[in-house]
């Protein structure tokens, strides 16, 4: 039976083999997802202003433009979540993708189930965490959280964070002062058919750095410890002992 929270989610499929655009789309058909078939890296481009999609499943190889070109024009202009697909043993595909801004990736070939979980993981990370949270905290006098708003704010301008940034973030703030390991990182940010996979936290803990560290390589906020995985500074015991 489809799961009825996905129902009518969209899904657009980028992919030039026809054959296996529709065996991506028939598998999410199968679990409630609405699904659009593009061939092309700019028809990928028009269908994601024209259908709003919520997730974008997109191959590396495209007859007219790549699929990292696609990528980059996508975060031009929108957050929507992206999965790579990419050919078995391209490892530095699967790196380039990340860093350019995609969420996930899949290695072909894989099976409807991967596919299927992978996407509801995706969409599991798009939901705001914390939205029942009023408190504005006030990490300094330069980083301040709303997480009813889903607002970060450095230095008095407005951060902006793609979905599985901000939910890392929330978690390593609701637990200011511990230490998380990568593989509760990953179980609570990702889901557990990540825990596998702590470059996931590497790469997102760096972007989260380069968006509120002054000096990224030197963190006072999101701090490592080696070997074990993160831990947000703790702010309210720094703040309690000024007072």
């Amino acid at each position: 039976m489809p799961d009825e929270s996905y129902r009518n989610k969209k899904i657009l499929v980028v992919d030039d083999e026809e054959r296996m655009a529709r065996f991506i789309r028939l598998n999410l058909e199968h679990d409630g997802f609405l699904v659009i078939e593009v061939y092309k890296g700019m028809q990928a481009v028009q269908a994601l202003r024209d259908q709003m999609p919520d997730v974008v499943l997109l191959d590396v190889m495209l007859p007219d433009i790549d699929g990292f070109e696609v990528l980059q024009l996508i975060r031009e202009v929108s957050a929507v979540p992206v999965i790579m697909l990419t050919a078995k043993g391209e490892e530095d595909d699967r790196v380039k993708g990340l860093e350019l801004g995609a969420d996930d990736y899949i290695t072909k070939p894989f099976s409807p189930r991967e596919l299927v979980s992978r996407v509801k993981a995706v969409l599991r990370r798009t939901e705001a965490p914390g939205t029942g949270t009023k408190e504005l905290i006030d990490v300094d006098e330069h980083l301040k959280l709303d997480f009813g708003r889903r607002e970060v704010w450095l230095d008095g301008e407005l951060v902006k964070l793609r979905p599985t940034e901000y939910r890392l973030l929330y978690h390593l703030v609701q637990n200011a002062g511990w230490v998380l390991t990568y593989d509760q990182i990953l179980s609570k940010v990702w889901g557990y058919e990540y825990r596998d996979e702590p470059h996931y936290v590497r790469l997102y803990v760096n972007y989260l750095r380069q968006k509120l560290e002054k000096d990224p390589a030197n963190p006072i906020y999101i701090l490592t410890e080696r070997g074990v995985g993160y831990r947000f500074v703790d702010f309210q015991r720094r703040t309690d002992e000024k007072k």
